[in-house]
Formats: structure tokens, C-alpha cells, sequence
């Protein structure tokens, strides 16, 4: 027979392959949405992702895409795959885990007669069978869980984060078998080996030093009190912040301190002082080594060890400058100097959130401290230049700050959302009851519990805001189908919390320790989290992928649970190895009711739309584009293109939000692979950080409209003319006097470069004039004017069509639509109407040549690919540009055209797979035109019943505000749909539509 020790290795491996091949079968084939594009980018080439990087990541990534060999089409799949790989370790740690726990209540009895410990004694049959069976029910549980599997098909970071944490607990347990060995401290200075790499990874893996504190605490001390616990608990603490602040920040900070002491007063070379600082550094090492060997202290020199292996692992961050130094194509805050690297770790871009004391919503500045000076390299005197203005800090009045502010953020939009958790008023300070009610209601509540119970109980769909979906819910068919008939709809009956408790309540009785050891792990993973994070009211994107660790703990219990089983049939069923397999057959229902439900909305191995979409986006331009896109979703998927499969290098994609820093605009104006560098005309002082970050509008009523070349030339030399000043002593600020702007055509020059389309020659103007609006311009919007100013059209600037319209800064009327993108010309389109909502004019044959003949559209026409929420923007996007060239077509008295534009939309996204969406009733005019109108009749009334069953749903919800944007949505698709019958002249459907738009519209 096989020992346990081997059993116990046998079967976690099996448990491994079971989630690697889960994980295999639903990976995603390439980039995901969000920061996957960027990460995946970054691997391959070693390139700076943004703050504060993924170091640990990016190496490993990259050594993944080398099994490629050179085919670039599966890098991104290698490197989803190292995902997968490190979920699947994190799940064959969490078996041991709680085999390691389960062991020891179950032999229990033994260990407290003979004196032995659990790992002395070798466990029956019977018992072999149970801990087993706790360790595969927990950990496939976990395997299965929403949030888990989502992080584990896609390259992101949170998977191997992870791993991190599952990685430290296992070897902390691996220190407490062995701990009364000579050498025991082995295991504690590989977990600061890996605290260390885990930094390179995500910082959430330090929450686990306290449950790690505990164990150490209570293996040591034979009889532990309540004194020594909260000592284990601060101390726990303290070594968490230091490392959170004083070796990630604090180290390179004060590197960077020495640096521009030795450079500015001593007078030393660039670097020298940060090599004085390594040299003493390394000598405050050695003599911590030296101490405790004259001392001969074993715990000194454990810390010593701990310290200086955190250290190796960290030392993986050298990356980040080392590479930026280089200038690759992404190089976000262009971290080369150890005092530009400090700004990078401590994502001073991102601004910070109070926590512990701060203002609340109300609060008004009473007057602006000077942050603390920052510094950078100036070639010119080879010293450091502090940059200039500082930062401004905002001062409140005690009587406007509170402990623990939940209710802070001064925006509009985000106060009115506050408004549907607490009961505040405009003006009004907040009370510390409403304070606390919206950290329990909505961060507690709605952001951890909720997704908590998504996990474990249930989720209602992929809407963002879902709720949960418990036995008591109505069922599936009773909903709309949108959500009953939604792969995301999963209802686990609550059985995994039912057992989890049931292993808590176990745990609680039989190893009251490692109970609060387990809850201690989910309360800094979970709630803990929480409260640092302080989250505002409307976030982007649904956040639950941030609280794994949590329901990481939550399913050891759910392991642990078996037993708890096991001793309930025990009532009723007295032979051990009968309780033990029916404890293991009723567990196993739960990760194969997770995995039965969950496996269709995680299943994305055909899923190519991100790429697609960004594929077709950079094929919508013209050779050696410049193309302006919004933000992550629009943007890392390029990157991803760009740089890991080489589609359209010749295009230079500018992030609009990026070109408000000096540091991405010094980046646009190199050259990129086959991309030539910005048409940029402003020196680099210009637009240095601090200057020209915002141009406020002060009236000159003595000028009506200003050149657009003469006011960047203004700009350029810091004209008086344009300098105003808004604070006393304050300094002076460039300013537009007037919002009208005209840019002077050279029409000669324009038609010799065979850049007007055949039929637009007529509309060539040789003078562009547009407003500029009241509000302040930013210094991404002066930089596009300075590219638009100096370009002289002799390079395509593009905007993608999902740029928000108030940063196409009124020059709507001189877009050109070309597949997903808008042309800026100096044609004004005589047809133009703001009110109407579609931009630019629609070039029909290259519009018609790139949607019809040009583009991949992977996958949107398979039923049986789940795309979800986020994943269905993209598609709409298609739509409106196909019903805009249909509708082109047909102005044009091109009927056949018409027709066959709106019947290539419906084939490449059919209904079943794409459900209709607000732009689909514009195809209606092509098709009734077309002798269709069956098509279009179905899809109007199709339209009509969802947008009729969606909002009759919300409007009987409580939490049916939380879904704004989304009834919103189905109201808009009412307007279209009441729009096309009027155009197609059906009154019927036009009448029940707008009936449905007045009982639903809010008022």
C-alpha cells in the first residue's frame, strides 16, 4: 500500500492536470481586453508597461514566448498559457494546504496521546481517504470559482499574483513541519524569496504576513495569549509597511536622495550618487551579517537573510530602468533615472485616495501647500533641475476632514452615485453614520460580498452591477432573457458557502488556531483590501479579480468541509470508509456544479475579437497614419498588434490621455519601427511638465477668431500677449483669447498630395474654421493643434470613431469616415448635422472595400462564443459604421449597394451570436428598400420586446438605479427603433416604441 506522503503527491497532481487542461481548453488564443494587449506587449519585448510594472511577470512571459519560435500569432497564447500554468499551481498548493490542515484534525486524537506530530504519524485508510478528499473538493472548488478561472485564460498578472500567495502559505506550513529542525529556517527565507519576486508581481501578496505571523507565533509558543496575539499582529504589520514603504519606495527614494546631493552640491558626474549609496548600503548589509555572527544571533541573522533575499526578488525591478534607458516603443513615464523610477513605483500619475483621515465631498481648499520638489536630469549643467511649479497640495479645514472618509470624491458624477447608497445632501457634511453606511453597503457590501457570493452562491449575468443569483432567485426562464439565457447566469445553489461554512464551523471546533490562521488570510485578503482601496461609487469595470486571495481562503474551508460531512453521516452511517466516500461524493458535486455552470461564459478559446477589432482599426488608416485613440480597451490591443504580430507599424498610435504628460509627447516626436516621428513643432520646454498643462480661456473681445499657425507660434515663444495670471503671486499661464479658430489652406499644395477623394473636390476650403469651446484647453489638445498646424496634410491624421466627441474639438465637420476611423481633411462635408450624431463623411468605396473585403471578423458569427458585456462595444462599433455606409449608399439612390451592406452586417453578426443592439434598426431603411422588410420588421419588433422585458425588469428592481447606464441603453435602442419606422413609415411599431419611451423615460 502507498503511503500517505505519496498518495498526497499522486493526487495533487492529478488535481493539477485536471485544472491545467481545464485551463488549456478555455484559454483565450490571444490578447484580452483591458491591460492584457499592454502586458502581453511588454513580455515579448521587454518593454515598461505602466505603473508600477510587473517585472516578475514581464521575465516570465518573455521566456514563454520563446517556445514561439517565431511565430508571433502564438505568443499571446503561450503567455495566457503561464497564466493558466500558475493557476494551476495555485491550485495544487491549496490542495496541500488543506490536506496539511485536514491532516491535523483528523489525526488529532493520535498526535494528543502519543505526543507525536500529524507528520509522525501515518494516517489509515480511512483517514488517507477523507484528508484526500478535502484537498481535491477544496481546491477543484476553487479551481472553478468565477473570479479565478476568469484571471487564469487571460495574460494578466492576477494569476500568478496568486500563486504568490497560495506559494508563501504552503511554505509557511512546510516550516511548521519541520520547524524543530536545525535548518528549519530555510522555508522562512525562501517565503521572503518569494514576497520578493511576488513584488514584481502584485503587492498583494504581503496581506498574507500576518495568517503567516500566526503560524510562526503559535508553533512556537506553547500557551498563546490574547498579549502575545496582538504583539504577533503588530509586528505583522509593521514588517508589511516596511516593506510596502520602506524598502519598494523607500530604498530607491532615498538612492535618489543621495543622487541629487552628490550632483548638486558635490559636484559629481550623473549616477555617482547612487553608486555611493549601493556602497554603503552594501556595507550597512555586511555589518548586520558581522553583528549577528559576533553576537552569534540566529535570529538576526534569519532577518538578516529574510531582508537581503527580499531583496534578490525585488532586484527584479532593475528591469524597468535598465530597458527604459534603451527608449523602446513603450516606455510609459520613461522611469531611466533612479529619481523618474521612484515616481514610477509610488504611481504618483494616478494621484491617491484618503484612507485613514482626510476631506469629505464637501470639503473646499482653503489654501495650496507646495508638495515636495521633484527633480530631473538637465544635460545642459549636468545637475539635477527641480521642475517648476511644484505640486500644489490642497489644504481643508479640520472641521471638513473625518476618519476613515468613504465619501470623498468632488465629482459630479461620481456624487450622484453616492446618492444611491447614502442619503447625502449638496453642501452638507457627511455624518460618520453615513460614512460607515456606504463602506458597509457598497465597498463591503456591493464590492466584496457581492462578488464574494458570485464565487459561491451564484451571479445574475455579465451586466456590470449583477447581483446574486441564490436558490431562492426566480428562475432562469422567469427573467429576460438577456439574463436568465446568459451564459454568465450561474446558479450554484449555494451549495459551496453551505460547505465552506461547514468547514469554518469545523475548523472553529476542531483546530481553533488554524481557523483563525485560515480567517485571518480572508479578512487581509478581503476586507482589508477593502478599506485600503477605498473605492468610489462608479468604477470602470466590475473589480472582483482584486479579491481572489480571499476566496482562495474561503475554499480551504470549503475542503475542510468534507470532514465536516463526514462527522455529520457519522450519526447515520457508522463504517468509516462508507462516510468517507459518501462525504467525498457529496463534495464533489460542488466544484462539478461550478464547473457544469461555469464553463460556458469562461470558455474563450475562439474568442478573437479584441485583436480583430484592433487589426481593423490600423487597417482603416492610410500608410504612415497618425492615429489618436482613447483609452485602455482602445488602445492595448494595438499595442498588442503593433508590437507582438507587426500589423501596420507604419501607423503611430497616440493615446490622447498619454499626451498630456511630457514624457509621451517627447516619445511621439522619435521614430517608431516603420513610423516617422510626430510632426511636433514645440520644443521640448513647451510642454514640459508644469507648463501649458491647461490653456484657461480669457476673452479678448478685440479678437474675434485667431490663426491656429500664429497662436502655436505664440505659444512656442510664451508670448505676454497670451499670459494671464488666476492667483495673487501665482504664476503667469498661457491662455486662447478667443474660442473661434481658423487654420489658412494652401489648396494648391493639398490637391498636388492626391489626398481628396473623387467627388469631394468641390468641398476643398481654403479656410478651415471651428470652436474651440470655453473650456480650458489641455495640453493634449494643444499638441494635436500643433500636429494639425505644422503637419500641412501631408500625413494622414486619423481619430478612432470610439474617441469621446469632446476631444474631437469641433472638427467633426472636416472628418472623413474610413472603415473605424475618421480622416481629418480640409473638406467640410455641406451635409454635416451635430444634431444627428453621426460624425464625418462616409467615403463610401474605401469604407466599403475596408468593412466588406478587408476586415476579420473572427468568431462573431459562432452562437456558441460567449462574449459578454465589454466584448459586444466593439461589434456595435461595426454596426454603426456598416448602417452608415448602407445608409450612404441609399442617399445616394444605390440601392443594391444599400442592400448588400445591410445583408453582410446581419450575416457577419447575426442576432443569435451579436444580439441587436442600438444601431441595428439603421439598417432598417437599406433593407425595406431592399424588398426586406420582412428582415427589418423582425428586427424592430425584436428590438422592441427586449428593450420592453429589460426595462419592465429594472423598473421592478430594488437596486434597478445601480443599472442606469444600461436602461439607458434599451431606452436609446427604443429611439432608434421609433426613428426607422417613422423613416420606413410604420406607424405601429413607431407608436409602440415611443409609447414604451414615455412610460420608462425618467422624470
Amino acid at each position: 500500500m502507498r503511503s500517505f506522503k505519496s498518495l498526497n503527491n499522486l493526487v495533487g497532481w492529478l488535481v493539477f492536470a485536471i485544472a491545467f487542461a481545464t485551463y488549456l481548453l478555455t484559454l483565450e488564443p490571444t490578447a484580452s481586453f483591458w491591460d492584457c494587449g499592454e502586458f502581453i506587449a511588454c513580455s515579448y519585448k521587454l518593454l515598461v508597461p505602466h505603473p508600477p510594472g510587473a517585472p516578475t511577470f514581464l521575465l516570465l512571459g518573455r521566456l514563454f514566448s520563446l517556445f514561439s519560435f517565431g511565430d508571433v500569432t502564438k505568443v499571446a497564447v503561450l503567455i495566457n498559457a503561464l497564466s493558466g500554468l500558475s493557476s494551476a499551481f495555485t491550485v495544487l498548493f491549496l490542495f496541500w494546504i488543506i490536506t496539511r490542515m485536514a491532516r491535523k484534525m483528523v489525526l488529532r486524537d493520535a498526535t494528543g496521546n502519543s505526543g507525536l506530530a500529524a507528520e509522525a504519524i501515518e494516517p489509515s485508510g480511512y483517514q488517507s481517504l477523507l484528508i484526500l478528499s478535502a484537498g481535491v473538493v477544496g481546491a477543484l472548488a476553487f479551481a472553478f470559482s468565477d473570479s479565478f478561472w476568469f484571471n487564469a485564460v487571460e495574460g494578466e498578472v492576477y494569476a500568478m499574483s496568486a500563486l504568490c500567495t497560495a506559494a508563501v502559505v504552503w511554505i509557511m506550513l512546510k516550516w511548521e513541519a519541520h520547524s524543530n529542525e536545525a535548518d528549519s529556517d530555510k522555508w522562512l527565507i525562501l517565503i521572503a524569496y518569494v514576497i520578493g519576486l511576488s513584488i514584481g508581481v502584485h503587492l498583494l501578496n504581503l496581506l498574507t504576513l500576518p495568517a503567516l505571523g500566526f503560524i510562526y507565533y503559535y508553533r512556537r509558543t506553547a500557551n498563546p495569549s490574547l498579549k502575545g496575539g496582538i504583539i504577533v499582529m503588530v509586528v505583522s504589520m509593521i514588517i508589511v509597511g516596511s516593506i510596502l514603504v520602506g524598502i519598494i519606495p523607500g530604498l530607491p527614494t532615498l538612492a535618489g536622495n543621495f543622487e541629487v546631493f552628490f550632483i548638486n552640491t558635490v559636484g559629481l558626474p550623473f549616477n555617482s550618487g547612487l553608486f555611493i549609496f549601493l556602497i554603503v548600503f552594501i556595507g550597512l548589509i555586511w555589518f548586520g551579517f558581522r553583528l549577528s555572527f559576533q553576537r552569534r544571533s540566529q535570529l538576526l541573522n534569519t532577518a538578516m537573510l529574510c531582508f537581503t533575499f527580499i531583496l534578490i526578488g525585488y532586484s527584479s525591478y532593475l528591469i524597468v530602468p535598465i530597458r527604459s534607458s534603451f527608449q523602446p516603443t513603450i516606455n510609459e513615464n520613461d522611469p531611466e533615472d533612479v529619481l523618474s523610477f521612484v515616481s514610477y513605483l509610488k504611481r504618483e500619475q494616478y494621484g491617491s485616495r484618503p484612507l485613514l483621515y482626510g476631506p469629505q465631498f464637501n470639503a473646499q481648499p482653503v489654501d495650496y501647500a507646495e508638495g515636495a520638489p521633484r527633480y530631473a536630469r538637465d544635460p545642459k549643467t549636468n545637475t539635477y533641475k527641480e521642475i517648476m511649479p511644484r505640486q500644489q497640495e490642497p489644504v481643508y479645514r479640520d472641521e471638513d476632514k473625518m476618519l476613515l472618509p468613504r465619501i470623498y470624491s468632488y465629482e459630479p458624477d461620481q456624487i450622484a452615485n453616492y446618492k444611491k447608497w447614502v442619503d447625502i445632501q449638496d453642501g452638507v457634511k457627511p455624518t460618520m453614520g453615513q460614512n460607515l453606511g456606504f463602506l458597509l453597503r457598497y465597498q463591503m457590501g456591493h464590492m466584496f460580498w457581492r462578488y464574494f457570493m458570485w464565487n459561491f452562491v451564484g451571479r445574475e449575468s455579465d451586466v456590470q452591477q449583477a447581483g446574486v443569483v441564490t436558490p431562492f432567485s426566480p428562475s432562469a426562464k422567469a427573467l429576460p432573457p438577456r439574463i436568465g439565457e446568459s451564459p454568465a447566469h450561474n446558479n450554484f445553489l449555494a451549495l459551496p458557502l453551505i460547505l465552506g461554512l461547514i468547514g469554518l464551523w469545523f475548523q472553529s471546533r476542531r483546530d481553533s488556531k488554524d481557523a483563525w490562521v485560515t480567517g485571518l488570510l480572508f479578512l487581509m485578503t478581503g476586507l482589508a483590501i477593502v478599506i485600503y482601496l477605498n473605492q468610489p461609487p462608479r468604477e470602470p469595470r466590475e473589480r472582483d479579480y482584486t479579491f481572489t486571495g480571499a476566496t482562495f481562503a474561503f475554499a480551504i474551508w470549503i475542503g475542510l468541509g468534507v470532514l465536516g460531512l463526514a462527522e455529520l453521516f457519522g450519526k447515520v452511517v457508522k463504517a468509516d470508509g462508507l462516510r468517507a466516500g459518501l462525504a467525498l461524493a457529496v463534495g464533489l458535486l460542488i466544484p462539478g456544479i461550478m464547473a457544469a455552470q461555469g464553463w460556458d461564459d469562461h470558455d474563450r478559446s475562439d474568442r478573437y475579437n479584441s485583436v480583430d477589432s484592433a487589426k481593423n482599426l490600423l487597417n482603416s488608416c492610410a500608410p504612415n497614419a497618425i492615429l489618436f485613440t482613447n483609452g485602455d480597451n482602445d488602445t492595448f490591443p494595438l499595442w498588442y498588434a503593433q508590437e507582438v504580430e507587426g500589423v501596420r507599424t507604419d501607423v503611430r498610435v497616440a493615446v490622447l490621455s498619454y499626451l498630456n504628460t511630457d514624457w509621451y509627447i517627447a516619445q511621439m516626436k522619435r521614430r517608431s519601427y516603420l513610423s516617422q516621428p510626430f510632426p511636433i513643432s514645440m520644443p521640448a520646454a513647451a510642454y514640459a511638465q508644469g507648463t501649458n498643462d491647461m490653456l484657461p480661456f480669457a476673452a479678448n473681445p478685440a479678437v474675434p477668431s485667431v490663426n491656429l499657425k500664429e497662436f502655436i507660434e505664440l505659444v512656442k515663444s510664451n508670448n505676454p500677449l497670451l499670459q494671464v495670471q488666476y492667483q495673487e503671486n501665482g504664476p503667469m499661464m498661457m491662455s486662447f483669447p478667443t474660442p473661434n479658430f481658423f487654420l489658412p489652406i494652401d489648396t494648391v499644395a493639398v490637391k498636388k498630395l492626391g489626398i481628396i477623394p473623387k467627388g469631394r473636390e468641390n468641398q476643398l476650403v481654403s479656410k478651415m474654421e471651428w470652436s474651440m469651446g470655453k473650456r480650458a484647453i489641455e495640453k493634449k489638445n494643444l499638441v494635436i493643434l500643433d500636429m494639425i498646424a505644422t503637419n500641412n496634410w501631408k500625413r494622414p491624421i486619423y481619430f478612432s470613431s470610439t474617441v469621446a466627441p469632446s476631444d474631437y474639438m469641433n472638427l467633426q465637420p472636416y472628418f472623413q469616415l474610413e472603415g473605424m476611423a475618421y480622416r481629418l481633411l480640409p473638406l467640410k462635408d455641406p451635409n454635416y448635422d451635430p444634431r444627428s450624431g453621426d460624425e464625418g463623411y462616409v467615403e463610401k468605396d474605401l469604407t466599403y472595400q475596408r468593412l466588406l473585403k478587408d476586415f476579420s471578423y473572427r468568431g462573431l458569427q459562432n452562437p456558441k462564443i460567449f462574449y459578454d458585456e465589454n466584448n459586444l462595444r466593439f461589434p456595435a462599433n461595426y454596426r454603426d459604421k456598416f448602417a452608415r455606409l448602407a445608409n450612404a449608399y441609399l442617399a445616394s439612390n444605390n440601392v443594391a449597394k444599400a442592400k448588400e451592406v445591410a445583408d453582410k452586417a446581419l450575416e457577419l453578426m447575426p442576432d443569435n451570436t451579436i444580439p441587436y443592439d442600438y444601431y441595428s434598426p439603421q439598417l432598417v431603411p437599406a433593407l425595406v428598400a431592399g424588398g426586406e422588410k420582412a428582415k427589418a420588421d423582425q428586427i424592430l419588433d425584436t428590438m422592441t420586446q427586449r428593450s420592453e422585458q429589460m426595462l419592465a425588469y429594472y423598473a421592478t428592481k430594488p437596486d434597478g438605479s445601480l443599472f442606469e447606464d444600461d436602461q439607458r441603453g434599451y431606452l436609446l435602442g427604443l429611439q432608434s427603433v421609433y426613428r426607422a419606422a417613422e423613416m420606413a413609415g410604420d406607424k405601429p411599431r413607431s407608436e409602440k416604441a415611443l409609447g414604451l419611451m414615455n412610460q420608462y423615460y425618467p422624470r
